[in-house]
């Protein structure tokens, strides 16, 4: 029987805790998939725009000329779901290990590789919870990965040796990590590419002015130009047409904050675009943040790993 979110959590429970109680490492096994919703292609490369604490009413509002032609060509869901609790480390880990806290074990932002409370249901030999950027390494060694972030605690439930390159930067600061990012799609045009490209700074405005507020509203506004900058560049390169592109982000947010069950910090905008993916689709299929990392995989022609609860919408292949 497949494991699904659904089974795992009426079914799986039970042994997830004498697993995880075991500690007993498994190997990570990921081989090509043959099951017939296979895509008819590998894909060239996938590019994660992420940008953290984005609502979907502050998406509607902020003026993203550059997304909203990105959407236009794919997919747009307004009703994708976080996994509780609403903050940004368990949810990012989420969206790029295709499980939810049950699984992984990262139940808050202070988990570290030492530092956890419910230990993951399995393990590497180095103490990791299977990623996106691991499962796929395995499978196509030639692959190339790399992980863009400015806020410090994110990069913690990933191995590093799966990731051929990281950039860190400090003060919210972001924009150098577009242009990195580009310098390495071009280096790297020749090979199957995963690139992690995320901004905390629209979290960052979100506590100190409010969400909704106008601030908030233009830190949104201003991604979107480096956004578009990013993906100007990527066509005069002719790397954009045979690109898979997915927007992601890790909750809402109300008033000054987020971690709670509300509408507005619970539900999300995701998107996706690319060869084979329907366009200028509204996703009415429910949705969740632990989908991310099964689409991806799926899209390489990778098989999940066993204990992944992720699930891969069938109805955004065209």
């Amino acid at each position: 029987m497949k494991i699904t979110r659904r089974n795992f959590l009426k079914k799986g429970l039970a042994g997830t805790l004498f697993l995880g109680a075991a500690n007993l490492p498994q190997p990570l096994q990921a081989v090509v998939a043959s099951t017939s919703m296979v895509a008819p292609r590998r894909a060239k490369r996938v590019i994660l725009i992420s940008l953290d604490g984005i609502c979907v009413e502050g998406l509607r509002q902020a003026k993203t000329p550059h997304l909203d032609t990105l959407f236009a060509e794919g997919v747009l869901s307004t009703e994708t779901r976080v996994v509780m609790p609403s903050v940004t480390l368990p949810n990012w880990t989420s969206h790029l290990t295709g499980s939810g806290p049950e699984q992984h074990g990262v139940a808050d932002n202070a988990w570290t590789i030492d530092k956890y409370k419910l230990p993951s249901i399995e393990k590497d030999v180095d103490g990791y919870y299977p990623s996106v950027f691991s499962v796929l390494k395995q499978a196509m060694p030639q692959a190339k990965t790399a992980f863009y972030y400015n806020w410090k605690p994110l990069i913690n439930p990933y191995n590093r040796q799966y990731l051929d390159e990281i950039s860190f930067l400090e003060k919210d600061a972001y924009i150098e990590n577009y242009e990195k990012a580009f310098n390495f799609l071009v280096e790297n045009r020749q090979s199957p590419t995963l690139v992690f490209l995320y901004s905390v700074h629209t979290d960052h405005v979100g506590h100190k002015h409010k969400w909704m507020s106008q601030e908030y509203i233009r830190s949104i506004e201003e991604a979107d130009v480096e956004i578009g900058k990013l993906l100007d560049k990527m066509k005069q390169e002719d790397l954009y047409k045979d690109t898979h592109f997915m927007f992601l982000t890790d909750h809402g947010g109300i008033e000054y904050g987020h971690g709670g069950l509300s509408v507005d910090e619970m539900i999300v905008p995701w998107g996706i675009t690319g060869p084979k993916i329907k366009k200028g689709m509204k996703m009415e299929e429910p949705n969740n943040t632990v989908n991310t990392a099964s689409i991806i995989l799926h899209l390489f022609r990778v098989e999940q790993p066993i204990g992944w609860t992720g699930e891969i919408p069938k109805s955004i292949f065209s």
